[in-house]
């Protein structure tokens, strides 16, 4: 994301009105003219039309038209590719494809794909893009369409013309196992499971374990030259020491910001997840072997995650850091980028109710986490890559989504209806104090993320949204 510092746009240079529109308003839909969408379902069409006799209150119902379908009509380029279906996924305002966008992007249509083959089929050329980037460079967070170089290409690092950036972030594998994991479990299509893609999933455990750096430092470094500190990795490009205990190295966070300590601690949670979604389908693959390999790699790191992944808070008591270096230090705070500390539940990594992630949570939305905001806009979780005081839309949905609490979820959303300042739309942040300025305003991933809020609310607090 270091491309994606787009600049604070206000509502006045966007030609939007800054204030929250009146519930009596019209509220003309924000989507492309149908015959410059990208792509259409018919399936997640008739969702909207559903979804907006539900939703009483009108402006609601138009952020949800505006936001659900965003990826599909604006991002996604479907076709095919050696005999295969190929999707390639763009952010939005980046023309590129990062792995763990293009999953979240997407995920909120899974549910959706057997009432639709064409949106099935599209949903599976994510999974045979993603596998191709794997095959390319399992270090790579983001890639081209083609071999078409990138603004990057001077980084001092191993860069192809296929990569658009080459910052090593853990997520980014897991988000793909996700994606596969969770194809098939919503459609029962296993055929994505070929050659390449059992190869790839060989080369994410082969990645994961380089970066235990258990005998070396691994294959991996990386150098930017930059003016931003959090571009590039210290000394030589290996980022800062950590004494090898278990935990996957990993040199940059999901903002796509540089670690502080190279064990990140959600993406380590993730990477169990991963692990032991790999171990299901090789299961029912017949591949007993790697299976248990990766079975066995999950019980590792939970093991290491239980020695070296918590610290003892003054206020809040044992929590889990954000990062650790397995020399006794660690960084206290939490991002609205995900993984974060936050949104484990979310991702399947803990749930909920455990007693740890719930003392972490109440640190995490405190005063405590240096990149929790409150300002006269709203409240809500941030993250350095954005600069300070600015809240991420991310980080209140993700709030929602890991919430067992109604009014929680209610103020959750009455925020993110107050702070989409007029556009329809989310942001990839906001200034506390004034909704008005917030960076980019084609994030593809927020507004999707947003359409999933709305249906996981329909599904757990109807009420909310009959008014």
């Amino acid at each position: 994301m270091t491309t994606r510092r787009a600049f604070l746009a206000s509502s006045a240079a966007l030609g939007f009105q800054a204030a929250r529109l009146s519930a009596d308003a019209t509220f003309p839909s924000r989507r492309p003219p149908l015959d410059e969408r990208k792509f259409t379902s018919p399936a997640v069409e008739s969702r909207i039309a559903e979804m907006k006799k539900t939703i009483a209150d009108p402006e609601l119902a138009w952020m949800f038209e505006n936001c659900f379908p965003n990826t599909l009509d604006t991002t996604v380029r479907a076709g095919e590719l050696d005999g295969k279906p190929d999707t390639f996924v763009i952010t939005g305002d980046i023309d590129a494809m990062w792995l763990r966008d293009s999953t979240a992007q997407v995920w909120p249509y899974l549910p959706l794909a057997r009432e639709d083959p064409k949106l099935q089929r599209m949903l599976a050329g994510v999974i045979h893009r993603q596998t191709r980037c794997v095959l390319i460079d399992p270090y790579a967070n983001a890639f081209n369409y083609g071999p078409t170089g990138s603004p990057w290409a001077k980084d001092l690092t191993r860069m192809k013309p296929e990569l658009h950036e080459r910052k090593w972030e853990i997520d980014s594998l897991c988000f793909t196992v996700r994606l596969a994991h969770g194809y098939w479990k919503a459609t029962g299509d296993g055929a994505c499971f070929d050659d390449d893609w059992k190869k790839a999933s060989a080369l994410i455990v082969q990645t994961f374990r380089e970066q235990q750096r258990n005998k070396d430092r691994g294959p991996y470094s990386f150098q930017r030259s930059s003016p931003v500190a959090t571009d590039s990795l210290p000394h030589g490009g290996y980022g800062n020491p950590g004494r090898p205990c278990g935990l996957i190295f990993s040199g940059f966070r999901p903002s796509d910001d540089a670690c502080i300590f190279p064990f990140l601690v959600p993406s380590n949670f993730f990477a169990v997840t991963a692990l032991e979604q790999l171990q299901e389908i090789h299961n029912d693959l017949h591949n007993a072997a790697f299976a248990r390999q990766c079975g066995d790699f999950a019980a590792e790191l939970r093991e290491a995650l239980a020695r070296n992944a918590t610290v003892r808070h003054p206020r809040h008591g044992e929590i889990y850091a954000y990062e650790v270096d397995g020399y006794g230090s660690a960084v206290l705070m939490d991002d609205a980028g995900m993984p974060g500390l936050l949104a484990m539940p979310y991702l399947g990594s803990l749930p909920a109710g455990d007693p740890l992630y719930r003392r972490t949570r109440a640190f995490s939305l405190s005063d405590d986490n240096p990149y929790f905001y409150r300002g006269t806009a709203a409240e809500g979780l941030g993250s350095p890559h954005a600069g300070l005081g600015m809240i991420w839309p991310l980080g209140i949905m993700g709030r929602a989504l890991t919430s067992s609490d109604e009014k929680e979820v209610a103020a959750c959303l009455a925020t993110l209806k107050a702070t989409q300042a007029g556009t329809g739309f989310m942001h990839e942040s906001f200034d506390r104090n004034d909704a008005a300025r917030f960076t980019r305003k084609w994030f593809a991933w927020a507004n999707t993320l947003f359409g999933e809020l709305i249906l996981t609310v329909a599904a757990r607090y109807p009420q909310l949204l009959r008014g």
